[in-house]
């Protein structure tokens, strides 16, 4: 693994998680309350024993920044986690266009003489994956670009890139987003064969591609020197299976792309459950984040159900909390009420000084003031929320257009960040 570096692709606007991504890039999303999108291929990589990973940003990634400095390797194993943004170079002077742009921009970082693998990862995914194994079944198969694939059910393969197979393994063909029966039954394979893999295929006949890429570092650069193609999944792949050997890695775990407003909520939500299918605290696999040196968070006299409560929160007497994530540094007033919602927290407390100035200018506390009723909603951080103020979706209304303290997307109301709601008001 030493010889094998990551690039990790968060360049992307994420517009499907508009508003979360209004003030940040996709990757600096929060997940799981005190840990950000970014945080878990990074941990993949470090538990999978690669240390030389490169992040690449474009869009709002100041906050990005930021929380990688966090990231600190040891002085002797010549690790790092470094950014790679987009910049006037003398290789280039444009955006990133696309996936394999970003990378094309980037062939010096590459090219160094102690690398021979590129694994290349997305920024926006959930999912706990072995490194190791893939680069094994790589070097096994003598294989240019391996891809890693899920097998899935035909329900789910129209919303993702479904792989054709030879009975060894090469990726012989690809179909992005199959709609109907006819496109469907060229791309299907053999559950036997995904059984005789040493994987239960349980009824799924589909290889969806996850996104996750480990290329010869030869062939990387003679594919994108050789072409003037954008991204990875529509054209750099389809085009390399006909000249290279593509072969799949197989991969049974949980993986979710975090694409929309509605997978995120999900997603997050599944991980308060008693039995989570993605478990943030596995001992043999932990998931890194920043260090913050945070207080225990404090509850007094508060009903909490099938929830997580991050580091450093105030919950007051007779709030109840249901079904929801509470982020770091929350403060959550009396007889409070939250229920399948994720309240994200704040990024530092508030002063005493800033509490008696916002009072007397008329603004709340950081925070959820008393009384207040949230259901189905994601607050972003460093909101405001009043007293007796309630927010809720009575209508069912699957979208809506963006209002000063938010939107309602998929069905989810998404307060924020920053914003500031007064005592009692309504949103529904």
């Amino acid at each position: 693994m030493k010889n094998v570096v990551a690039l990790i692709l968060g360049g992307g606007r994420g517009t499907r998680l508009y508003p979360l991504t209004k003030f940040r890039a996709k990757p600096a999303v929060p997940v799981g309350g005190k840990y950000r999108l970014i945080d878990i291929p990074l941990s993949n990589c470090i538990n999978s024993g690669v240390n030389k990973i490169y992040v690449l940003t474009q869009f709002n990634s100041a906050s990005l920044h930021r929380h990688l400095y966090s990231f600190h390797f040891d002085y002797f194993g010549g690790g790092f986690a470094e950014i790679l943004a987009a910049q006037q170079t003398n290789d280039g002077s444009k955006w990133y266009q696309g996936t394999a742009d970003a990378v094309r921009q980037n062939f010096s970082y590459i090219q160094q003489r102690n690398i021979d693998y590129v694994l290349i990862l997305s920024g926006d995914q959930l999912y706990r994956m072995d490194f190791n194994k893939m680069l094994e079944s790589h070097i096994k198969a003598g294989a240019d670009v391996s891809i890693s694939a899920v097998p899935v059910h035909q329900e789910q393969a129209s919303g993702l890139g479904i792989m054709r197979l030879d009975d060894t393994g090469r990726v012989v063909g690809f179909l992005e987003k199959p709609q109907t029966e006819d496109e469907l039954k060229h791309v299907r394979t053999d559950p036997e064969w995904i059984d005789a893999q040493g994987i239960a295929s349980n009824g799924r006949d589909c290889l969806a591609s996850m996104g996750i890429y480990l290329f010869n570092k030869k062939t990387l650069i003679e594919v994108l020197e050789k072409t003037d193609y954008k991204d990875f999944g529509k054209e750099v792949f389809p085009a390399t299976i006909r000249t290279k050997r593509v072969q799949v890695h197989l991969f049974d775990g949980y993986w979710e792309d975090i694409g929309t407003i509605r997978a995120f909520y999900e997603a997050n939500l599944a991980m308060t459950r008693s039995v989570p299918e993605f478990v943030l605290s596995h001992p043999e696999w932990p998931t890194y984040t920043e260090p913050r040196f945070l207080p225990a968070s404090r509850v007094d006299g508060a009903t909490i159900r099938g929830s997580m409560v991050a580091d450093g929160c105030d919950i007051e007497e007779g709030a109840v909390i249901e079904n929801s994530i509470i982020g770091l540094r929350c403060r959550i007033g009396k007889g409070v009420r939250i229920r399948n919602s994720i309240v994200m927290g704040c990024d530092s407390y508030e002063t005493e000084i800033d509490k008696q100035y916002d009072m007397h200018q008329g603004i709340p506390p950081m925070g959820i003031g008393d009384y207040s009723v949230i259901e189905n909603a994601i607050v972003d951080k460093d909101c405001r929320i009043g007293k007796r103020v309630i927010i809720l979706n009575p209508q069912g209304i699957v979208d809506s257009e963006e209002q000063p303290y938010g939107m309602i997307r998929d069905g989810v109301i998404c307060i924020q960040k920053e914003a500031v709601i007064p005592d009692g008001w309504g949103l529904s």
